[in-house]
């Protein structure tokens, strides 16, 4: 909103014209998602609480964290808020991108509301069932996947229709331009093409593993926020970079029309979820909950693959991925133990990863502070892709 009325005012005030930098307006972003955090925080908390809207701390977790019951949740929708405002604030509202972004992490964000939601009305600390939950994420992120496979591939949305109308006359074979291809990173000349039915599919897993992978790593104080921040920071870099034709064409990445606005969303991000630690970090005043998780995760992989960076992804959010992998491997081993011998066993001593090093023996802080700094050689070694020609 702000970005359009300095954008007209530049036509007669010179001036103004400093706004149209993308750089600039994803500082006021960071700044204005920031600054809305930590004002409306306090009250947010204050509100939860009064709604005794609390944390049903599960039975079988951690003994220490039966301390937390009743600790407000539901703090997802403060970082949801301010991400919106900031983005229609200072965000080119007229982006394809800016609105697949939103609507699929406001998506993403409902489905957690009403989970939480049966959570704190229901005092039932499992929520939303995984079945009904994996159906809603899944139609979200099919709509998206199906969109993004052709808004990728060309240049503005009038394209976008013709495009579409060729692939079905081909009989579903058309390919899609190498600018949708997936990029192998450390090896820039190295991609493979996808098709439409192959980009749809890794988009998919994309978003909908992202969101979930999030939800699962939210379990400690801090522990989920600052990575997504990280990430975030990263792919706006990304973003920048693919949304420029010099510097995507030295730096040997697909020129994606559009794709720099993600930038602003990415500091939006960033300010949103600083000022969620703010008030997030050890003890926690408040709970970023389903509703923050979900849409944050959906967020984070509906950028990477705006910006092509699929793997790069993977890799910066390697913290995100093995706790994923290690409550999959504890669930089906132990499902596999107890009908192979009747009695199921565990891999680790309790899943998510994070709760094995609490059982055995780390503090809660250092267990976060631990994931913060692999995260971030994980996010370094993501950027040094940027430099490798």
């Amino acid at each position: 909103m702000l970005y359009e009325l300095f954008k007209a005012l530049s036509d007669t005030y010179s001036v103004f014209s400093v706004f149209e930098y993308i750089t600039l307006r994803a500082m006021l972003a960071c700044g204005t998602a920031l600054l809305i955090g930590l004002i409306a925080g306090p009250r947010v908390i204050r509100k939860l609480t009064e709604l005794k809207i609390g944390q049903a701390v599960r039975a079988y977790g951690p003994k220490d964290h039966l301390a937390k019951n009743g600790t407000p949740t539901m703090g997802g929708v403060l970082i949801l808020i301010s991400i919106a405002i900031s983005t229609l604030l200072w965000a080119d509202l007229s982006n394809r991108f800016v609105w697949v972004v939103l609507l699929v992490t406001l998506g993403f964000g409902a489905i957690g509301w009403v989970d939480d939601y049966r959570k704190v009305v229901y005092r039932n600390p499992e929520g939303m069932s995984s079945r009904e939950k994996f159906f809603w994420q899944t139609l979200v992120g099919v709509i998206a996947a199906v969109y993004l496979s052709f808004a990728v591939s060309v240049p503005a949305n009038a394209e976008l229709w013709p495009l579409f109308k060729d692939w079905l006359l081909s009989g579903f074979t058309m390919p899609l331009p190498s600018r949708a291809d997936l990029i192998v990173p450390f090896f820039k000349n190295v991609s493979y093409p996808l098709g439409v039915l192959g980009f749809a599919t890794l988009t998919w897993i994309v978003i909908v593993g992202a969101s979930n992978a999030v939800n699962l790593t939210d379990g400690l104080d801090g522990l989920a926020i600052m990575p997504t921040v990280m990430i975030g920071a990263a792919l706006g870099i990304f973003a920048y970079v693919v949304g420029r034709v010099d510097y995507s064409s030295y730096l040997l990445f697909p020129y994606i029309p559009g794709a720099s606005e993600m930038m602003v969303l990415c500091a939006a991000l960033g300010g949103a979820g600083l000022a969620f630690l703010w008030f997030n970090t050890y003890p926690a005043q408040v709970f970023m909950g389903d509703v923050g998780a979900l849409a944050l995760g959906g967020m984070l992989g509906t950028i990477a693959v705006i910006t092509r960076q699929e793997i790069v992804f993977f890799i910066m959010s390697g913290v995100f991925v093995v706790e994923t992998l290690s409550v999959m491997l504890q669930v089906t081993w132990f499902k596999y133990t107890k009908k192979r011998y009747g009695e199921g066993r565990r891999i680790l001593k309790m899943a998510p990863l994070h709760h094995h090093f609490e059982v055995g023996g780390w503090k809660e802080t250092q267990v976060v502070v631990r994931f913060w700094i692999i995260t971030i050689m994980l996010v370094l070694i993501g950027l040094s892709t940027l430099k490798l020609r």
